[in-house]
């Protein structure tokens, strides 16, 4: 019988060279065509209804019954006009992934009589079984009931899946005593806190501003290989990455692919994931090839945070879907192949005022240099504050494989905002002392002013290996996983903006009451956080030896592994400021520690029984099947009366196969036994450690690499797992 394998391989010979995909000509005529736009929503709205949606959009004004009945009614209208037989709450668990619930518009009246209906009951809120989603102990299975609540400051949707249409609507999920049981929940908190601290700053400079939000613009890394090679590989089926492959003659030391021609089937795929992704209005911009073989990125136009995460979900969903109709297979794991790049997410992060100004754009006006300024600091000194938190909002199994890889920016948080503005930094922090005067301020102010404009985004420096570098006229947030949602790394990154802006305004106020001037006042609060959040700018080589040692020198967390870096998120240091903000409760705080400790429990356990598995049922009895032929070989020269030396060199391959599979079997053997002692302990935190310890790192690495070398000696045609030479480069 032929292996999955060497199937996958000839069906790949019969592919046609060219893939058509039929679609729009211009993005414009189908932007956002299946999105409740408020332009959508005017026309099929009456007045009282549409300027209820657009106050609760604008004020967070909650939308009372009878306005969600004439919604409710519009939305359908609406959605029926374009095929929708069915709607549900799109909602996202604490489970790394959306949920969704679908419910028919059809109903019986009580006669009997079969109708369609969607009234405001069923548009604001629902209640899914909350007892089948992680709670991280808030809620127990006696205790079910969680409850979905319309998000309408995002955008409803229609989702396309083959041929059927389902009406989507954004929901928060929270349970019956009011935890949040989600992810949308708390980032809709932190973007509050945002901007109420941010308003409040802003008032220093202008007072007409009245709202600030949280920008987001993310770069979505992922591989594209083809499906049926996938299938023949338990690992990725199961884990999303391959525990074992050798690594191919040829990978990316050429640097041939990053920025090349796209391959024709795999921009067929992205042309048909495109276009249903403009349909939902996600307004993809970008698509080019990674710096690893099979490796690719798309990105979006900046949008607000919590839009921008609903869209980043809908396109990790999306580009799945599509992928299966090209018979591909997209990997969104963040190290699907050993040796050559991991995947991020860079999550690129800034804030906007209601006036139309980029707080964290440098200004063309001493003022506007001066806010800019403000804020810039406000983040350098809010990452050094909370370097953990950043830590543990991306720790994930997945990440832990590409932090500190290749272009992986490493565990250590640290902040590179670029040469020139190092020196402006170091020129305030010279300048602005205790004698520091209103002439001294002004001059100093016309000198940031003469400068920072001729900072250009074309003309920034970049450092591929800083977890959090300023581009600007924003930070990225590089570390980010490329499974994650962003609305956990985001979250955080609100929050710790939102507390230290009102504890600079605490400040700045405090000095003005004392008789100081705002301007002189803002300066001394300004270089106060540059000389104490200093330790936390690092412009060298991230990935560097020596970067560990100054980095350890400063006292900067280096937080190596998830089990460890989630301990932040449970500090009193972390109680205090989710608190304050108003983003966790302390409960909902240790449910996520609790929920983010098991996903990683498990995601271990999942990879190691697969290792387990393919040892016992792929790669022991191939590599026997050939020890085999090579034992008869040997027999059958021995026989013949050669010499030894006609089957020296068959004898050494023989000598080392056994050797390998010895220790498989034995690493296998003793990495179970290993597993069953974890497994009985009853602490999570403890669990999760001894599972990183006592199983990954004590032998992950070394069964890899036995496998890895039988892959080498084992004659191709016994070999079943496809190689990362077919994966990476047939398609």
């Amino acid at each position: 019988m032929e292996s999955l394998r060497f199937n996958a391989i000839n069906h790949l010979s019969g592919l046609g060279k060219e893939i058509s995909v039929e679609g729009a000509d211009k993005v414009t005529k189908i932007f956002g065509e299946n999105v409740f736009t408020l332009k959508t929503a005017r026309e099929h709205l009456s007045d009282e209804a549409y300027k209820s949606l657009v106050a609760s959009i604008k004020t967070g004004k909650k939308i009372d019954r009878n306005m969600g009945n004439q919604i409710g009614a519009g939305l359908r209208h609406w959605a029926e006009s374009k095929g929708v037989t069915h709607f549900t709450h799109w909602f996202q668990p604490l489970t790394g992934t959306a949920a969704e619930k679908h419910d028919s518009f059809f109903t019986l009246k009580g006669d009997g009589t079969p109708i369609e209906e969607f009234d405001g009951a069923a548009l604001i809120q629902q209640e899914p079984d909350a007892s089948s989603f992680p709670s991280g102990g808030l809620r127990a299975t006696f205790e079910a009931r969680g409850y979905t609540a319309w998000d309408p400051t995002s955008p409803i949707f229609i989702m396309n899946i083959g041929d059927a249409n389902t009406l989507c609507i954004p929901t928060i999920f929270v349970s019956y005593t009011g935890e949040s049981l989600d992810t949308k929940t708390p980032l809709l908190r932190s973007i509050e806190a945002l901007n109420k601290a941010a308003v409040d700053v802003c008032h220093y400079f202008d007072k007409n501003v009245t709202k600030v939000i949280a920008t987001l613009g993310w770069e979505q890394e992922y591989f594209v290989i083809d499906a049926g090679l996938a299938n023949a590989r338990p690992d990725i089926t199961m884990t999303g990455r391959t525990v074992f492959g050798h690594a191919p003659a040829k990978g990316q030391q050429l640097e041939d692919h990053y920025f090349g021609s796209i391959p024709e089937r795999i921009y067929a795929f992205m042309k048909d994931f495109e276009e249903a992704a403009y349909r939902l209005g996600i307004p993809l911009r970008t698509r080019h090839n990674e710096v690893a073989p099979a490796q690719f990125e798309c990105a979006p136009i900046y949008e607000e945070a919590n839009l921008a995460v609903d869209h980043n979900m809908l396109v990790m969903d999306i580009m799945n879907r599509i992928a299966r109709r090209h018979n591909l297979t997209t990997l969104l794991h963040e190290k699907p192949f050993a040796g050559i790049n991991g995947s991020g997410k860079h999550n690129n992060w800034s804030m906007s005022t209601d006036t139309g100004v980029n707080l964290l754009a440098p200004g063309k006006t001493p003022k506007t240099n001066l806010m800019f300024l403000t804020f810039f600091v406000n983040v350098i000194k809010a990452v050094d504050d909370y370097a953990d938190l950043l830590r543990a909002s991306i720790a994930s199994a997945g990440n832990d494989h590409r932090l500190g890889a290749n272009e992986a920016p490493p565990a250590i948080i640290s902040v590179f905002v670029g040469k020139y503005l190092s020196e402006v930094l170091s020129e305030i922090k010279t300048r602005v002392g205790d004698n520091f005067s209103e002439q001294d301020e002004i001059l100093l102010k016309l000198d940031i002013h003469k400068n920072i404009p001729e900072l250009l985004l074309d003309n920034t420096d970049r450092n591929r290996t800083s977890p959090f570098a300023f581009t600007g006229n924003k930070f990225e947030f590089r570390a980010v996983g490329s499974t994650a949602n962003c609305a956990i790394p985001m979250t955080t990154l609100n929050a710790i903006m939102a507390a230290t802006l009102t504890n600079f305004k605490n400040e700045v106020d405090a000095l003005i009451e004392k008789g100081d001037k705002k301007e002189i006042a803002i300066m001394h609060v300004i270089r106060e956080y540059i000389t104490s959040s200093e330790k936390v700018l690092f412009e060298g080589d991230g990935y560097s030896e020596e970067w560990h040692h100054e980095a350890e020198r400063r006292g900067l967390p280096n937080l190596k592994t998830t089990p460890i870096a989630l301990d932040a998120m449970v500090t009193d240091k972390a109680k205090k400021l989710f608190e304050e903000t108003g983003v966790f409760s302390h409960t909902e705080l240790e449910a996520r520690h609790e929920i983010e400790l098991e996903a990683y429990i498990k995601k271990v356990q999942i990879e190691s029984r697969i290792m387990g598995e393919l040892c016992t049922s792929h790669i022991l009895p191939s590599s026997v099947k050939y020890q085999n032929i090579l034992i008869n070989n040997i027999k059958g020269l021995k026989e013949l009366g050669l010499p030894e030396s006609a089957y020296a060199n068959q004898l050494q391959i023989l000598e080392k196969i056994s050797e390998h599979i010895g220790q498989v079997a034995d690493g296998v053997e003793k990495m179970i036994e290993a597993r069953k002692v974890v497994n009985k302990m009853t602490d999570t935190r403890t669990k999760a450690i001894a599972y990183q310890s006592q199983v990954k790192d004590a032998f992950f690495d070394k069964i890899r690499y036995h496998v890895d070398k039988l892959e080498l000696l084992v004659d191709d045609q016994y070999w079943l797992l496809p190689k990362y030479r077919e994966m990476l480069f047939l398609r």
